[in-house]
């Protein structure tokens, strides 16, 4: 099947919109010049409003993985301790990252279960430098409650890191309200660009903790970052990936013309709309809704069906012409997943879910093909 006719449904990388693909096209110019600090500007600015914040704004070539990376090492040293929470795969790494730089106090909870606040608390008030979260464990599905721990954060004067990689750009997200001193997104989740590219918002806070670092990651230096982003022409310090920086700021101009009300609103109705839909086919969701503190606005994550695999699932659909995720790690093959972020639009939650009851029906899961159909389109009704 040629590339063109598959159709991302997965958590990201999301389907680009021939705007931003056009605008990657563009000449190259002079990653030192006025043309590039120009956009580098742009940039910094829309991202301040959707990060709801008024601390530094960084843009590095690399994906979300670089700017965890950067968030760990250039404020952690080898006796700070770290509590690293972890309910998903993103939390695991966040933890193994954490634990290469600083000594790591893991704060596990299954898989897809809420986060215990008491926990945390007690693991805080024995002292840490800093605490690490993944906002939307997009592993499991589920949305991990960053205020509160927030608030916790601050009354233990601990730095909080929080992975926004898959709900900056497609739900509520209020790092400054929050108490997030340092926050990251990546490019091809919720912002709608193509993956290369991660955003990285740093308090003053954090970077006071950066002093007496010994050793930060050269290419990551987040000092370096700003350095480099308050020269007269803003620029990076090292060579950006500039047809990035072209769909970078191509997705965020369209994010603003739909304006992050509506667009927060959109992420939520779909990823609704497909929770509808499995519900009335008797798909179970996972996690629980009972044992987490509330589902992802992003991505829906189900139990596969007796008797049939998540892989199964997922290889039916992609013969279908639809890439949809299946379990990571000690999840594998025991769930699958749907995507609902970036440029996704209410046509291609609807077509999706046409296919799966079908994938659904010719194993025997599902009886009839067409209420899972209507009751997504049910809910979809809501954004005409």
């Amino acid at each position: 099947m040629n590339n063109e006719d598959i159709l991302l449904m997965m958590p990201g990388p999301v389907p680009v919109t021939p705007r931003i693909l056009r605008a990657m096209s563009k000449p190259m110019i002079n990653h030192r010049g006025a043309e590039f600090s120009e956009i580098y500007d742009d940039c910094r600015e829309i991202l301040a409003d959707i990060f709801k914040t008024d601390n530094d704004i960084f843009v590095i070539s690399g994906s979300g993985s670089a700017a965890m990376e950067a968030a760990v090492g250039c404020t952690i040293k080898s006796d700070d301790k770290v509590v690293a929470i972890e309910n998903g795969k993103f939390g695991e790494r966040f933890k193994l990252l954490a634990n290469i730089y600083g000594d790591v106090v893991p704060l596990e909870f299954e898989w897809g279960d809420s986060i215990y606040l008491d926990m945390v608390e007690e693991k805080l008030a024995e002292g840490a430098k800093a605490v690490t979260l993944v906002h939307n464990e997009t592993s499991t599905g589920i949305l991990n409650p960053a205020e509160e721990i927030g608030k916790l954060a601050r009354k233990y004067d601990a730095l909080f890191i929080m992975d926004g990689v898959t709900s900056i750009g497609g739900d509520d997200v209020r790092v400054d309200e929050w108490g997030v001193d340092i926050a990251v997104v990546g490019s091809q989740k919720c912002i709608g660009a193509p993956p290369g590219l991660s955003m990285i918002s740093v308090s003053e806070r954090a970077f006071e903790a950066m002093e007496d670092i010994e050793k930060i990651p050269y290419y990551l230096d987040l000092k370096a970052y700003r350095k480099s982003a308050n020269k007269e022409k803003t620029q990076t310090p090292y060579t950006p990936a500039i047809p990035l920086f072209y769909a970078l700021q191509e997705s965020l101009h369209i994010v603003m013309e739909e304006g992050m009300e509506a667009r927060i609103n959109r992420h939520k109705t779909g990823a609704e709309a497909v929770r509808a839909a499995v519900n009335t086919m008797g798909i179970q969701m996972f996690p629980n809704l009972d044992s987490c503190s509330g589902y992802s606005n992003t991505v829906s994550a189900m139990r596969a069906p007796a008797g049939v695999s998540g892989d199964d699932i997922k290889k039916d659909m992609l013969k279908r012409g639809i890439v949809i995720a299946g379990g990571q790690g000690r999840l594998s093959g025991k769930i699958f997943r749907i995507g609902s972020m970036g440029n996704i639009t209410s046509r291609d939650i609807l077509v999706t879910i046409q296919e799966l009851e079908t994938v659904l029906h010719k194993r025997g899961v599902v009886s009839n093909i067409g209420p899972g159909i209507e009751a997504a389109n049910n809910v979809l009704d809501a954004l005409l």
